[in-house]
């Protein structure tokens, strides 16, 4: 970090000098605005430079800024690993737009059979000149914001928070089976019986499984945790019962006021980044057998081919496989 003492000194990065007279109204703002750069997710540091100093936006990173939140044209530059689906990743780069100032520049980068070869158009179609590169089977779009924006209103409007008809349920593209229930997530409501105490929902979505816990009167408190800040918004509104504690965290890492559980309910994600990741369903396991009480009780969803018996043997007293489908297993492993 450079040093700001003695006279003609740098400034450090992400700071403005000191200024040697007062700044007319509106002046410093517009300083500060031009010091401000946007991150949304974490490219690869080998497709695109991230800026050392920035401002996180993703919603799959907790603690992150809400870029719904940002003001118009706040914000010096963007660098977005963009979404792969179509709706949510026009919705985040029209929030990017509307959030960089005019001539501040947008870089988004995505691979190339996760929407990368879309870039381009849908930069241009919100009224971008785009100069796209390929690097490391990415795609990489980068364009200065014009004044003039094409097209936005209607992407925030197709990518926001809305009432799923279907449903009766708040969503958003992006969301886990934003709209739709889920093919594993019915079989376990079709079994779950009703539970009692204090548990959690782990990656806990819009909230459909915590809904459904909740009409035991026998449980006291369900804390739904879930690393998508949407779908921890969309729960939210989705469920109006004083019982339900809501959490935007990883689950794999630690509460200290979460133990003692009496049951934790969960379908167990296998996929990370769009990839397949089989440890990721074992460490929500570990978890579980972490929080829950001598004598509680897991259920489990998980896709038929993934191996979860090995990482319940050592966890649990017991694990017994309910039901067995042609896809699915629905699992109650016990302290």
């Amino acid at each position: 970090m450079r040093s700001t003492s003695g006279e003609g000194s740098l400034p450090i990065e992400g700071h403005l000098p000191p200024h040697p007279h007062p700044l007319p109204p509106g002046e410093r703002e517009r300083a500060e605005t031009a010091a401000k750069q946007g991150l949304y997710g974490t490219p690869a540091a080998d497709v695109v430079e991230r800026p050392a100093e920035a401002i996180q936006f993703s919603p799959l990173m907790p603690g992150a800024s809400a870029l719904e939140a940002q003001g118009d044209a706040t914000l010096a530059s963007m660098t977005m690993l963009a979404p792969p689906g179509t709706l949510e990743r026009r919705y985040a780069l029209a929030q990017a737009l509307r959030a960089v100032m005019p001539g501040g520049m947008v870089t988004a980068a995505a691979p190339k059979d996760h929407g990368g070869t879309r870039l381009r158009k849908e930069l241009q179609a919100f009224g971008c000149t785009v100069n796209e590169t390929a690097r490391r089977h990415h795609r990489i779009a980068v364009c200065a914001r014009p004044e003039t924006l094409t097209g936005v209103d209607a992407a925030l409007t197709e990518g926001g928070p809305r009432l799923v008809e279907d449903l009766g349920l708040w969503s958003q593209p992006g969301v886990f089976s934003w709209d739709r229930i889920d093919p594993a997530t019915a079989l376990l409501l079709e079994h779950l019986p009703p539970l009692a105490g204090r548990g959690a929902d782990f990656g806990c979505g819009i909230g459909i499984l915590a809904r459904a816990v909740l009409t035991s009167p026998d449980v006291k408190q369900i804390t739904l945790i879930d690393i998508d800040r949407r779908a921890i918004d969309a729960a939210r509104r989705n469920i109006d019962d004083p019982r339900a504690r809501l959490r935007w965290a990883d689950v794999r890492d630690a509460d200290p006021e979460m133990t003692g559980l009496d049951f934790v309910v969960m379908n167990a994600p296998f996929h990370d980044g769009g990839n397949e990741d089989r440890t990721l369903a074992q460490n929500f396991v570990r978890r579980a057998a972490d929080v829950l009480r001598k004598g509680g009780a897991c259920w489990l969803v998980a896709n038929r081919h993934l191996p979860y018996e090995a990482a319940m043997k050592p966890l649990f007293k017991r694990a017994e496989l309910k039901i067995e489908t042609a896809r699915y297993k629905i699992y109650m492993a016990q302290t």
